[in-house]
C-alpha cells in the first residue's frame, strides 16, 4: 500500500492544492533545497531538452510551478524565452515572483494561479512545457495532457519528469545492532516505480522522443544545504512511518534527524546524495 507520495520530494509537490500555511512554507523550504543540491541535474536536464527542440523557445509554461525552481532554471537556459509559471497556490507564485525579481527576470518570468484540474488556462501558445513531478496530482491528467498538447505550437516539445523515490543520503552501516536502517524506511515506504507515461502521451497525439533516466550520484563532500535537504525529507519519510518501525530503528532514525550526537544528519560528513528522476520528452507534430 502506498502511505506517502513521491511527489511530496520534487518541485511541485502539492501543486494543485492551496494547503495552510505552516505546509506551504515546509514544502517551499524542500523545493528550494532539492533546487539547490541537486543543481547539476537540473542544468544537465535543460541542456537536453535544448538539444531536442527544433527552435529556441520563445514561450514555456511550467506546470504545478511551486515556488519556480523550475521556471527560473528554464528561463536561465533559454534567454530569450517569456516563461509562465501555473500553480494553485498564491503563496508559491509569491515566492516565485520574489526570486524573479531578484535574479533580474521579473520580466520574462511570470505567475499564473490556476487549477489545472478545472481546465487549461487561458496562455499564450508556447514551444515548450514543462510538468516536473506535478501531472500524478491530476485528477485527469490525459485532459492536462491534451490542453498542452493543444497550447503547443507545432513541432514544440512536453517534458514530464517524475522521481523514483525519495533520495537516499545515509551510509549502509546506520542503525542499531544492524546497519541498512535508510534502506529498510524505503522498503517500508517506497510505492513502487513511478508512473509511465508513454501511452498518456501518445493518446493526447504526442510522438515520443526519448525517454531519459537521469541517475544522481553525488559523493560526499557535499555543500552545507545538503545537511538541510537530507534532516526535511528523512523527516518528511519519517512522518509516514506511523508506528511500523521497531523501537530501536525508531530511536536511530530519531537520533539521525534531530540528535545532536555524531549520528545526526546536520553534523555528518559523509552524506551522498542518491536517487533517480525519468523525463520523457515528447513532441507536437
Amino acid at each position: 500500500m502506498n502511505t506517502t507520495d513521491t511527489g511530496d520530494l520534487h518541485a511541485h509537490a502539492h501543486p494543485h492544492h492551496a494547503g495552510d500555511d505552516a505546509g506551504t512554507v515546509a514544502m517551499a523550504e524542500l523545493l528550494e533545497l532539492d533546487a539547490e543540491v541537486l543543481e547539476g541535474y537540473v542544468s544537465e536536464l535543460t541542456a537536453w531538452l535544448g538539444e531536442l527542440a527544433v527552435r529556441e523557445p520563445g514561450h514555456i509554461v511550467d506546470l504545478g510551478s511551486g515556488t519556480g525552481t523550475g521556471a527560473i532554471a528554464l528561463a536561465q537556459r533559454f534567454a530569450q524565452a517569456d516563461v509562465t509559471a501555473v500553480d494553485l497556490s498564491p503563496q508559491m507564485l509569491r515566492r516565485l515572483s520574489n526570486k524573479a525579481l531578484t535574479l533580474g527576470l521579473a520580466d520574462r518570468v511570470r505567475g499564473v494561479q490556476a487549477d489545472l484540474n478545472e481546465g487549461w488556462p487561458a496562455l499564450d501558445p508556447s514551444d515548450l512545457v514543462w510538468a516536473a513531478a506535478s501531472l500524478h496530482h491530476m485528477e485527469d491528467p490525459d485532459s492536462v495532457l491534451a490542453g498542452a498538447f493543444a497550447g503547443l505550437r507545432p513541432g514544440g516539445l512536453l517534458a514530464v519528469t517524475e522521481m523514483d523515490f525519495f533520495p537516499r543520503f545515509l551510509p549502509d552501516d546506520i542503525g542499531v545492532g544492524r546497519p541498512g536502517l535508510e534502506a529498510r524506511i524505503h522498503t517500508l515506504l517506497n510505492p513502487g516505480p513511478a508512473a509511465d507515461w508513454t501511452d498518456h502521451l501518445a493518446r493526447a497525439g504526442f510522438v515520443l522522443e526519448a525517454e531519459r533516466p537521469f541517475v544522481v550520484n553525488l559523493p560526499a563532500p557535499l555543500p552545507a544545504a545538503t545537511a538541510r535537504y537530507a534532516q526535511v525529507c528523512l523527516r518528511k519519510l519519517s512522518s509516514h512511518l506511523d508506528g511500523r518501525l521497531p523501537a530501536d530503528d525508531r530511536a536511530a532514525l530519531d537520533a539521525v534527524i534531530d540528535g545532536d550526537g555524531p549520528h545526526g544528519v546536520l553534523r555528518r560528513e559523509d552524506l551522498t546524495v542518491r536517487t533517480t528522476r525519468t523525463t520523457w520528452a515528447a513532441r507536437r507534430p
